[in-house]
């Protein structure tokens, strides 16, 4: 029973400091705050660095973002932009935005710190956006971007993911069935599939997918399924990556579509 009791704890007490991510986004949630208490999450990964979140609540709540110590931090400190947000379930939605960081290098606990005078307690939810990752040049020179491409790579792009949006929005020859729990909506087995291992997987086995041509997202409203199959197909808008977050990390980590 003791056993029992003890892995119970060690599993909730580790999903309070474990931060989800996604390519470029960062989420902790955390349930419970003391009124003086210091808490420091688990590393996450985002581009080559670990990075940490951590909270302190005194009289005012600070929040800090900072790279894991290492010989690569050391000798290789990033040089990040970012959006920091604070969204609070205490007594309605409240969002808290700081304003945008540019290009500021990080290397310890005391560069980035966010401190709100505003009280705060309850449940709250801290997301950190990364606009762009930068290293120093090993030469000496310009930092390079980790995420930026050329110019011309970029209006490729752009075209690349109109064009894929307008075959998810316009229903250009779908040829997949996608059920929500209250509506339904076409895709592309072959967008599906190269951007999910899982939706790969079903379609190259005689799975009831295959052969029936849906997939059943039963725990998903068609609002945020949505949002997921834009997500899928690069053209998400910003206020539904907003709304619909949560939705999309859990949807993330189910069908593994960031890797």
């Amino acid at each position: 029973m003791k056993s029992t009791t003890a892995l119970a704890f060690a599993t909730m007490n580790d999903s309070a400091y474990r931060v989800d991510t996604t390519s470029r986004l960062a989420q902790w949630r955390i349930d419970n705050l003391a009124a003086f208490t210091y808490r420091k999450s688990n590393p996450f990964r985002i581009g080559k660095w670990n990075w940490h979140l951590a909270v302190e609540k005194n009289r005012t709540l600070s929040i800090k973002l900072y790279p894991e110590i290492s010989n690569l931090t050391r000798d290789d400190p990033p040089i990040v932009s970012f959006i920091i947000r604070l969204v609070s379930s205490f007594g309605g939605r409240k969002v808290l935005v700081h304003p945008e960081i540019r290009d500021k290098q990080l290397k310890t606990s005391d560069d980035f710190v966010w401190v709100l005078e505003v009280p705060l307690t309850g449940k709250f939810i801290i997301d950190v956006e990364f606009i762009d990752l930068k290293t120093a040049s090993p030469h000496g020179g310009e930092s390079c971007s980790m995420w930026a491409e050329g110019e011309a790579q970029k209006k490729s792009y752009a075209t690349a993911l109109t064009s894929l949006g307008r075959m998810l929005s316009e229903s250009i020859h779908t040829d997949i069935i996608i059920n929500a729990s209250d509506g339904s909506i076409g895709a592309h087995r072959a967008v599906l599939a190269a951007r999910s291992p899982v939706f790969h997987s079903m379609f190259s086995h005689d799975l009831k997918e295959k052969e029936l041509s849906t997939i059943n997202i039963l725990d998903m409203s068609i609002e945020s399924c949505q949002a997921f199959l834009s997500s899928l197909y690069g053209n998400i808008a910003n206020e539904d990556f907003l709304t619909y977050r949560l939705d999309l990390l859990r949807a993330a980590d189910k069908y593994k579509f960031w890797t």
